[in-house]
């Protein structure tokens, strides 16, 4: 049977890549400390267009000058094209936050979001063709609009003409990275510590290249001397746990779920990370724990129900893991993997109050329609749900084509399975010992057959000599 149980952190590595992007792009933005400056208004010179709306914590760009002022006291001066992070959206402006720090409230009309600020910082190119700092300003918003090769070209337009800022080199290689470009991605990383050799963000993302060309140990160094930089960071030491388990170091993913745990009970990115390593380590009853765990932290999580489903039937607490099948396909009906482990569980449990293979043929005919019947699970959980039913002519076809379908580590099980349903048997996790132990129970049967003919053949010549 297929291994069938999610792993909640999907694409994890790639997803930093892409969060840590505007960390180095627009750090300013993000990084500056608030300073107590009062409620302050700011007036602007002039009017544009258009009604951007962007949330709380997002980062703006200026389409104008501006200049932020208390009491008529000017303590601030926003140039054109500055960016700026929204601290709150108001009906018809946004209280946002400066690079120097400071508050104030601006017309959404004076403002742009990164996706719509390209022009704005074409028009600075086209005042300050010099000015290296507005070409990468413009990549972010390249970036944000899917452009990875503009963006990339506007930074290596930028350090042609002499911006070799640390982030420059960092927000390059995310581009590089992005393209598939590792090597280059890598080279700019390691440029950028060279400039700053205590800055974070080119090691976050070189870690994250590098799980992506499955270095996972070179990985988990780099996680590591972040960690050296900031102690206890609950998303760096969950990057590392990734690491290890990808590098099949299982025990020390554990001990970095259990680092985040141990500062934050209740992270459930954590919990559900943990339950999957244990889930690995065949340790199925902490799996359960942490499965449950994370229920009781968000009951709306299919893959959670799921993934205790899944470890309950490998202890045998079938009758428990069918409910949770059951909640993981309401929850999510397009749930294919739960609809796959629901129709093995119908088809194949010991339990008679369980099984239940038209059902299971129901199940697994859901699954394998939402992939087209081409997922080689879906399709041999169907196989093994109608060989329950007792219908082998169908189910020999469906496992003919999982035969065609599994890669080759498998095809040797695959085959077996195919036999046993081309000698009207049902499924077998080891068709080896079933086979033997249902070959025996034939010839004891033919046995058991022979010597009640021969009694009731003696019984009959005992009463034809009365």
């Amino acid at each position: 049977m297929i291994r069938n149980i999610d792993f909640d952190q999907r694409c994890a590595a790639r997803c930093f890549v892409l969060a840590a992007m505007f960390y180095c792009i627009v750090p300013t933005a993000f990084a500056a400390a608030q300073k107590p400056a009062g409620h302050s208004q700011a007036a602007g010179q002039s009017q544009a267009a258009g009604q951007p709306q962007a949330g709380a914590g997002q980062p703006v760009v200026a389409r104008i000058e501006m200049k932020l002022a208390i009491d008529d006291k000017v303590v601030d001066v926003i140039e054109k094209g500055d960016l700026l992070t929204v601290v709150e959206e108001r009906e018809d402006d946004y209280v946002i936050l400066t690079h120097d720090g400071s508050t104030g409230a601006v017309d959404k009309d004076t403002v742009a979001k990164i996706a719509e600020s390209g022009q704005i910082y074409t028009e600075l190119i086209e005042a300050h063709p010099e000015e290296g700092r507005y070409y990468t300003l413009r990549a972010s918003a390249w970036w944000t609009l899917g452009e990875a090769e503009k963006a990339l070209n506007d930074f290596d337009k930028a350090i042609e003409l002499g911006y070799k800022e640390a982030h420059a080199y960092t927000s390059r290689g995310l581009f590089h990275a992005e393209m598939g470009e590792f090597d280059k991605a890598i080279e700019d990383y390691n440029r950028a510590l060279e400039i700053e050799p205590d800055s974070i963000a080119p090691i976050i993302n070189r870690a994250a290249v590098r799980m992506s060309q499955r270095e996972y140990q070179k990985a988990i160094e780099d996680y590591s001397l972040v960690l050296a930089m900031k102690e206890n960071s609950s998303s760096i030491l969950h990057q590392r746990a990734i690491a290890y388990k990808a590098s099949g170091d299982y025990e020390n993913a554990v001990k970095d779920f259990d680092a985040i745990l141990d500062a934050n009970p209740d992270d459930r990115s954590a919990v559900m990370g943990r339950g999957y390593i244990r889930f690995q380590q065949a340790d199925h009853e902490a799996a359960i724990k942490d499965f449950s765990k994370a229920i009781e932290l968000n009951n709306q999580d299919p893959i959670a129900f799921n993934n205790r489903g899944y470890n309950l039937v490998q202890v045998g607490r079938d009758r428990e893991a069918l409910p949770d099948y059951e909640k993981a396909i309401k929850l999510a009906p397009k749930y294919a993997l739960a609809l796959q482990n629901q129709a093995w569980l119908l088809a194949i449990s010991e339990d008679d109050d369980v099984r239940n293979p038209e059902l299971a043929i129901k199940s697994a005919k859901a699954a394998c329609e939402l992939s087209n019947y081409t997922v080689a699970g879906d399709l041999s959980a169907l196989a093994a749900a109608l060989a329950a039913n007792g219908d082998f002519k169908e189910a020999i076809g469906w496992q003919e084509k999982v035969v065609e379908l599994v890669a080759d580590p498998y095809k040797e099980f695959a085959k077996k399975t195919l036999i046993r349903y081309q000698n009207d048997r049902v499924f077998a996790s080891d068709p080896d010992k079933a086979n033997a132990e249902d070959d025996a129970a034939a010839v004891a049967a033919e046995k058991l057959k022979k010597a009640a003919e021969k009694s009731d053949a003696a019984a009959e010549d005992s009463d034809a000599s009365n």
